[in-house]
């Protein structure tokens, strides 16, 4: 299947762009302070000193970075979620608000700690990551599950498992479909998630440490916790998905890649707004491999974010 096969099905997001169909997601899950510095090579695994090229400190998490995806997007989005009342907290809540993302349920507690990750990143793109992953209540009966009903799609990282069972198993009530996004966790963490989610999105390494293989084979086994779609991203070998007894295949779309950083993060945050805009599955992966592909093309886990009418030029061009 070629890349723009399906760009027919992608003009409702059209509409998100102009404002005349509204689509709100609301993303829960990690918000981290991300200290980046850039070399020109990775760390060998021993003991040594590298220079660097370059340093920055950007606003990254799964769910945060899927949030400001959708923002610049063009689609209407809240973050949901919990960091320190520290100056990593206040930075990530600013960063949130210029992007446009509605951040009255992002909780700064007093007495937590913020999540802070330190990134390298080759010349290439790759990239090594460090994370503490910051100290808050588990309990998320704070959440304002009311405010589930006007949304168009949930989105949630593995990160904060309460907070993402009460908002899957509230949107799952009202027939509003959820998005997970499946990063590292535990097996417990999936074995209660994946009942609620609608539409499983792994990694590659995530899939292989809980189903033992990232073979298309897995996501077919995966099938028995009901979800109605079960994929996993490939980086450049594209994204394949299992559906209605099926395996399906997106082929990436090539672009230089100068930083890999996030890419994942906004796949999943475009598939979450594309799929709550209506889109069919196929299409939906299109349009999220494109997204993450422009993104690739810029240094730093939120900078070459596209526009929905950006991206569907983009799509155009490629054969």
């Amino acid at each position: 299947m070629s890349a723009s096969a399906h760009i027919g099905d992608l003009s409702a997001l059209a509409d998100v762009a102009s404002k005349a169909r509204t689509v709100h997601v609301i993303c829960l899950g990690l918000s981290a302070l991300d200290q980046v510095w850039r070399v020109d090579r990775l760390f060998a695994g021993r003991s040594e000193k590298v220079k660097a090229a370059g340093y920055g400190t950007l606003g990254g998490g799964m769910a945060a970075n899927a949030s400001v995806a959708i923002a610049r997007l063009g689609a209407s989005v809240a973050f949901w979620g919990r960091a320190g009342n520290d100056a990593a907290g206040h930075e990530m809540k600013s960063a949130f608000t210029i992007e446009g993302v509605d951040v009255e349920n992002f909780r700064l507690f007093p007495d937590g700690r913020s999540s802070v990750s330190g990134i390298i990143v080759d010349s290439s793109g790759e990239r090594q990551i460090v994370n503490f992953r910051g100290l808050f209540p588990e309990a998320a009966d704070w959440l304002p599950l009311e405010a589930v009903a006007r949304a168009s799609s949930v989105l949630a990282d593995p990160r904060w498992v309460e907070g993402a069972a009460t908002l899957f198993s509230e949107a799952r009530a009202r027939g509003i479909p959820t998005v997970l996004d499946g990063d590292m966790a535990d097996a417990e963490v999936f074995e209660r998630l994946l009942p609620l989610t609608d539409h499983a999105i792994f990694s590659e390494p995530a899939l292989t440490s809980f189903a033992g293989s990232a073979k298309d084979d897995s996501l077919a086994a995966l099938a028995r916790f009901g979800c109605r779609v079960i994929a996993v991203t490939r980086g450049e070998g594209g994204v394949s998905w299992y559906e209605n007894g099926q395996s399906h295949r997106q082929a990436a779309y090539a672009v230089e890649v100068v930083d890999t950083t996030g890419a994942g993060d906004v796949f999943h945050g475009a598939y979450a707004l594309a799929i709550g805009g209506g889109l069919d599955v196929r299409a939906a992966m299109a349009f999220s491999a494109a997204t993450a592909a422009m993104k690739c093309r810029h240094a730093g886990g939120r900078n070459g974010i596209p526009d929905i009418n950006e991206c569907l030029a983009f799509m155009r061009t490629k054969p």
